[in-house]
């Protein structure tokens, strides 16, 4: 019998719909289980235990209502299933620290439109997620509050930044997570915890709300088991927002999965770009890769190779563009109006000593990359060449759109590394998004899966970029591959860390 805390969000949706058990049992076997495991996987900041066993109860009474009255189908989408948030999206009296000794007791008076509309749509918020300081990393190792450990080997990274959402769904402590991706911060920890994440469109989905690290760059994102899921949620997020300017006007296509079969990709062109296929990558990463592709070809997909000629410019372009756009952003964190303030003798040593001792090193490096790529006399040849490096890219995207429908890549180079690896190595740590970086570039959708394991039993993922708006055909292209495969279903066991 599958235990509650198993199910898939579209799975779980449905028993709650047919009445096989309750929201405040669902919200309670999540619960139960993070007390169980999240001492050795660290994926949660904090729990919002009574405000979600109160919203769970509130929904169970609508469900009952419903049943009695034959109105079930009017219910909201998403009533009564559980959900885990990134630590850096803000939820109205729950502590908001950006995994940053910075933010340390900061509680927002507000929540965040992506947020809200997930809670409107009826899903009942579980607690924060880890997450690396400000949303810098690519493992979760450099959050102020300890490291997220992989459910699959407690002994590697989950990714990053949303390391602790992907660990939380990977793990099965909640059914889907919110996450944020700036250069790939869904899509990698989507890969290396063996769950299934969207980064959508740049302004299909409100970024009121979301602490900003790159304001060109940064999109919310979301964690489920499957393609199933992440649309139930995507579908209720997506849409113009006034409150973000830069949310988009688009409408938002219905993402309906039809029937699978042995030609349900037909007519479907996907490009495979060999600049994404590099020398020094892990051979099982490639060889999973490319056997998901010919499994799309299988189902009617024509596979096309592509060239995205600029590819090699996104690693340095981001690092000067993100960082140049956090040490603005950051720039409000001075130990006056937010968090905890460490006193000095004038205002400007309370600014110094207050960003001095309270933020991390690795947002200091970015802090101060950026503040020099934007300094007189650098600006021009740095971030003004980055800029039109960063048009090269998004035209390098266009063009390949007018040949093929999605594009087909690895997420990272690699599978899951080992804690403490890369701890001396920020380039060896910037490499790890390599793949994930263009797709913030050029502000196209980017959705990872998983498609295989490697010999040490870690998740493999492949990554599907589209044009931009179209989340719907990249999730339906994923739906596909997932009906006649089952890596999405498989599931690390952690009955060892329970003893």
């Amino acid at each position: 019998m599958t235990e509650l805390h198993e199910l898939s969000l579209s799975a779980a949706l449905a028993g709650l719909r047919n009445g096989n058990f309750s929201s405040t049992e669902l919200v309670k076997a999540s619960l139960q289980r993070i007390e169980k495991l999240d001492g050795h996987l660290h994926a949660f900041l904090s729990l919002a235990e009574d405000s979600a066993l109160e919203t769970a109860g509130q929904a169970d009474q609508q469900l009952a209502e419903a049943r009695k009255t034959g109105t079930i189908d009017n219910l909201p989408a998403l009533l009564g299933l559980p959900l885990a948030v990134k630590d850096v999206l803000v939820v109205e009296g729950l502590p908001c620290t950006c995994g940053s000794k910075i933010l340390e007791g900061f509680k927002p008076p507000f929540t965040a439109t992506s947020v809200q509309r997930l809670q409107q749509a009826g899903m009942v918020v579980l607690g924060k997620t880890n997450t690396d300081e400000f949303a810098m990393g690519s493992s979760t190792e450099n959050s102020a509050y300890g490291v997220t450990h992989n459910p699959w080997d407690t002994s590697r990274v989950p990714g990053g930044s949303s390391g602790g959402s992907a660990a939380a769904v990977a793990g099965r402590l909640a059914p889907a997570a919110l996450g944020s991706d700036t250069g790939g911060s869904v899509r990698q920890p989507a890969s290396f915890c063996g769950v299934t994440g969207i980064k959508p469109t740049y302004g299909r989905v409100s970024r009121y709300g979301l602490v900003a690290y790159g304001s060109s760059l940064d999109c919310v994102g979301v964690f489920g088991r499957s393609a199933e899921d992440v649309s139930l949620m995507l579908a209720e997020m997506a849409g113009h927002d006034t409150l973000d300017a830069t949310s988009s006007k688009n409408p938002v296509s219905p993402m309906q999965f039809p029937k699978t079969d042995s030609s349900s990709l037909k007519g479907t062109k996907i490009g495979v770009p060999q600049e994404y296929f590099i020398d020094g990558m892990q051979a099982e990463v490639e060889t999973a890769v490319r056997q998901a592709i010919e499994q799309m070809q299988a189902l009617g997909a024509e596979i096309r190779p592509i060239r995205l000629p600029h590819t090699s410019y996104a690693l340095p372009v981001y690092y000067i563009i993100a960082p140049a756009e956090a040490s603005a952003n950051l720039a409000r964190y001075d130990g006056i109006r937010f968090g905890p303030r460490v006193p000095g003798d004038a205002m400007w040593e309370v600014f110094t000593r207050t960003r001095g001792e309270k933020f991390g090193d690795e947002v200091t490096r970015r802090i101060m990359l950026g503040t020099y790529a934007l300094s007189a006399g650098y600006y021009d040849a740095f971030y003004g060449q980055a800029q039109k490096a960063r048009t090269l890219i998004k035209r390098d995207f266009e063009q390949a759109f007018e040949q093929v429908d999605a594009i087909a890549c690895p997420v990272a180079p690699s599978t899951a590394f080992k804690i403490g690896s890369h701890g001396d190595d920020p380039l060896a740590m910037y490499l790890e998004d390599v793949f994930t970086l263009p797709a913030n570039l050029a502000g196209v959708p980017g959705l990872a899966f998983p498609v295989g394991f490697d010999g040490a039993g870690l998740p493999i993922g492949m990554q599907l970029m589209g044009r931009h708006f179209d989340e719907a055909g990249l999730l339906r292209m994923a739906y596909a591959y997932q009906q006649v495969t089952d890596w999405h279903t498989r599931q690390p066991d952690l009955q060892f860390l329970e003893n």
